[in-house]
């Protein structure tokens, strides 16, 4: 079970490494946002799995309940995750923000 737990902490660091580097890289406030929504609810994912996984190795109540609490959160940041990213979007195009071009430069 620790392995299972290790490999999922590795790809859960891995996809929030993958998602700073995209906010860092991207060039527009558009094409971060795809990182940010996508790389990141992926990492968080991982990472509760795994310590949802640890939390409920000794199996018994507080052990589950404290897992099932963990899984809750990752159905919460699941809903609100794409819905915040949506709103941020829209703010962008509501104040105007034109999204990047291959003619201009990066900022």
């Amino acid at each position: 079970m620790n392995i299972i737990v290790i490999i999922l902490l590795a790809f859960g660091l891995l996809f929030f490494t993958g998602g700073s580097v995209g906010i860092i890289r991207f060039p527009d406030f558009y094409s971060r946002l795809h990182p940010a929504g996508k790389l990141d609810t992926t990492g968080l994912l991982m990472t509760m799995l795994a310590a949802a996984l640890y939390t409920i190795q000794d199996f018994s109540t507080e052990s589950l309940l404290t897992g099932l609490k963990i899984m809750l959160i990752v159905v919460f940041v699941f809903i609100t995750g794409p819905t915040a990213t949506h709103a941020i979007m829209d703010a962008g195009i509501r104040a105007g923000l034109r999204p990047w071009t291959k003619n201009e430069k990066a900022e």
